[in-house]
């Protein structure tokens, strides 16, 4: 029998030295190489995919997480400003909204977090929990920059409140440049 990718000279060859062959022939070994560290570098893909998510809290969000798990922690909320109709503007304006409130409860009050309904719409939450009896603001800031017409935003806040979420919302008519 011939083997087509053996050489002439080792046709007539026993099965241990065709091993041998095999095993030593700087070709096969190159593959071997190649093909092992192919198998190598998938299963450490694979086994990197498979690990479960981070559960760690930073300490910044720690007291935030724990207010939401703990009914103790929770708070009431009053909103002194929740609603704007801030007019016409001229496209191209940058319009700042401040929403104040106080809190009503006998706990901190925790902004954990504000998200505005786009990017148009930058906010800021305070950085430190508002004490019981104090009131405190949220700043957002509208880019009207293409986006003529009526436009009606919303900034979700959410805290240690139940309910959790509030809707904070501002409409304004943006006329094009002239």
């Amino acid at each position: 029998m011939r083997i087509s990718c053996i050489p002439e000279s080792m046709s007539k060859i026993n099965k241990d030295e065709l091993v041998k062959y095999l095993h030593l022939h700087p070709k096969v070994i190159s593959m071997k190489k190649y093909f092992y560290s192919l198998l190598l570098i998938t299963a450490v893909i694979i086994a990197g995919c498979n690990q479960p998510e981070s559960k760690t809290v930073s300490p910044e969000a720690a007291p935030a997480v724990s207010a939401t798990t703990d009914p103790a922690t929770l708070t009431t909320v009053e909103w002194i400003d929740s609603s704007f109709d801030k007019g016409a503007v001229t496209e191209g304006e940058k319009i700042e909204i401040a929403y104040r409130f106080k809190n009503t409860g006998q706990n901190p009050l925790i902004i954990k977090d504000v998200r505005p309904s786009c990017g148009c719409t930058v906010a800021e939450k305070p950085l430190e929990p508002i004490a019981p009896g104090k009131e405190g603001v949220i700043k957002a800031i509208f880019n009207s920059e293409n986006k003529q017409g009526l436009n009606h935003k919303t900034i979700t806040v959410i805290s240690n409140t139940q309910p959790e979420s509030h809707s904070l919302k501002f409409t304004v008519t943006v006329n094009k440049k002239s």
